[in-house]
């Protein structure tokens, strides 16, 4: 009676954003894989680090003050120019920007109306 033999299988990993697919075949396919990825425009990032971790002084309490200053910078407007237009004192725009104050929902919604962007990165 003839043996079976095992192959030996490796795993690849393809997360996208709609769905993470785990998929496992010959090893020897490894590469032929790779390289149709590749071709149809994917990258390897496994050596990619999280942001947090590559700017630790961005703690999560200062996350949303950091996209506040992001978001003002990308509209061309001082601190005191989004203060005028949201009707409030350029220092309560620095104190938010620095995570000294809260950024609550309402304001968040004017700040996102201004900026153009999404009001949940303000929370």
């Amino acid at each position: 009676m003839r043996e079976r033999t095992k192959k030996h299988l490796t795993e690849i990993s393809i997360k996208g954003m709609l769905a993470d697919k785990i998929l496992i075949g010959p090893e020897e396919n490894v590469e032929k894989a790779i390289k149709a990825l590749v071709e149809l425009g994917f990258k390897d990032v496994s050596d990619s680090v999280p942001w947090r971790e590559a700017f630790p002084e961005y703690s999560d309490d200062q996350s949303p003050g950091v996209c506040l200053a992001g978001a003002r910078r990308k509209e061309g407007l001082t601190q005191k120019e989004l203060a005028k237009r949201l009707g409030v004192s350029q220092s309560n725009i620095s104190e938010m920007e620095n995570g000294k104050r809260p950024i609550g929902k309402k304001m968040a919604k004017r700040i996102a109306e201004i900026t153009n962007v999404g009001y949940k990165i303000f929370l």
